[in-house]
C-alpha cells in the first residue's frame, strides 16, 4: 500500500491543471481591463511623489542655507550650486536630489516651482496632461499645497 500511495502522488493530474489555467484566465479577463486602463492615474500619483520628493529636497536646502532657492534659481539649485543671490554658502556636495537631475513630469514638462510661493513658502506644481494650467480630470494641476 505504501509504494502504491507514493506513484498516485507524483504531480498534478490533466483536470487540475486546466482547473487552474481557467481560474488564472478569469483572473486576466477582470483585472487586467482595471491595471491597463488606469495609466493618467499613475501618472497622476507619480507627479504627486515626484512633488513630495522636490519639496523634501527642498526643506533639506532650506536647513543647509537658511533659505529657499528663488523663482529665479530654481529647483536646479537641487543639483547645481546655484550662482547670483541669495548665495548658498552650505550648499551639500552631491546637491540634493538622489540621481543628481531635476525629473520632468510625467508628461515630459518641467515642474513648476515659485518661492516665494502663492499659497506658502514655495509651491511646486505640475500642469497635468495638458500642461497648461487649470483643467479638469488628466489636465487637473497637481500641487504641493494640494497633495496629502
Amino acid at each position: 500500500m505504501g509504494r502504491k500511495a507514493q506513484l498516485n502522488n507524483k504531480g498534478f493530474t490533466l483536470i487540475e491543471l486546466m482547473v487552474v489555467i481557467v481560474i488564472l484566465g478569469i483572473l486576466a479577463v477582470y483585472l487586467a481591463p482595471k491595471i491597463m486602463g488606469e495609466p493618467d492615474k499613475a501618472k497622476r500619483t507619480k507627479a504627486m511623489v515626484d512633488i513630495q520628493a522636490l519639496e523634501t529636497a527642498l526643506k533639506m536646502y532650506k536647513l543647509d542655507n537658511g533659505h529657499y532657492p528663488t523663482t529665479a534659481q530654481g529647483l536646479q539649485a537641487l543639483v547645481t550650486a546655484p550662482s547670483g543671490g541669495p548665495s548658498a554658502k552650505n550648499w551639500r556636495e552631491g546637491g540634493y536630489l538622489e540621481k543628481s537631475k531635476v525629473s520632468k513630469d510625467p508628461w515630459g514638462n518641467d515642474y513648476v516651482y515659485l518661492s516665494p510661493g502663492v499659497h506658502g513658502d514655495l509651491d511646486i506644481m505640475s500642469y497635468g496632461a495638458d500642461g497648461e494650467p487649470g483643467g479638469e480630470g488628466k489636465n487637473k494641476d497637481i500641487s504641493n499645497w494640494e497633495v496629502e
